[in-house]
């Protein structure tokens, strides 16, 4: 079993990435193997509604040169899918939305690709809007028809600057329950 988490936020190594490191350390203590791909490192960008996806069925984004068809081939070779954000104006970042918008568009229109795989959403949020954020992802699990696990609380941790979440203990232990409980759902998927 594997898991591939998309880091939305545009700093590598900020609060988004340390609290999506915080749910893999738990599916990688239960053997699930991990990836962490850093959106930040691409340039993506939204979708241009040229509907090729639903023409062509060939599971790809006709967007080809941005490494966006990378991104889902990780999607679709994964047993779960992390996708984590900053709130920027009480949403998600642009990259992550680009994301969340041609690969979900591309899923929709190939027979929903990523139905009954598990996602999760983390979100990193300095004050307000994180629940927005962390809705938002969500509607793209749920419209794929994916599996959605529970924590101990809403997916989020509070940190502005580099490192703060991690003083944010109940947002590090929402994270680690996440994980645990990810892993438990692959696991039981994986006998069914």
């Amino acid at each position: 079993m594997n898991v591939v988490a998309f880091n939305g936020s545009p700093r590598k190594d900020g609060n988004t990435a340390a609290m999506l490191r915080h749910v893999l350390q738990e599916l990688e203590r239960e053997g699930i193997q991990i990836e962490l791909v850093q959106l930040a490192d691409l340039k993506l960008r939204g979708c241009r509604a040229c509907r090729q996806c639903a023409t062509v069925k060939n599971r790809h984004c006709a967007l080809a040169d941005d490494g966006l068809n990378a991104c889902i081939d990780k999607m679709l070779a994964a047993d779960g899918i992390l996708l984590g954000s900053p709130t920027y104006f009480a949403d998600l970042t642009a990259d992550l939305k680009a994301l969340i918008d041609r690969a979900g568009m591309t899923a929709l229109r190939n027979e929903y690709m990523f139905r009954r795989k598990v996602g999760a959403a983390v979100v990193a949020v300095r004050r307000a809007g994180a629940i927005h954020a962390f809705d938002s992802i969500n509607h793209f699990f749920l419209i794929n028809q994916m599996i959605v696990p529970g924590s101990c609380y809403w997916n989020i941790a509070l940190g502005r600057e580099k490192g703060e979440a991690e003083k944010d203990k109940e947002g590090v232990q929402t994270m680690q329950v996440l994980g645990q409980n990810m892993a438990w759902l692959m696991k039981h998927i994986a006998r069914a």
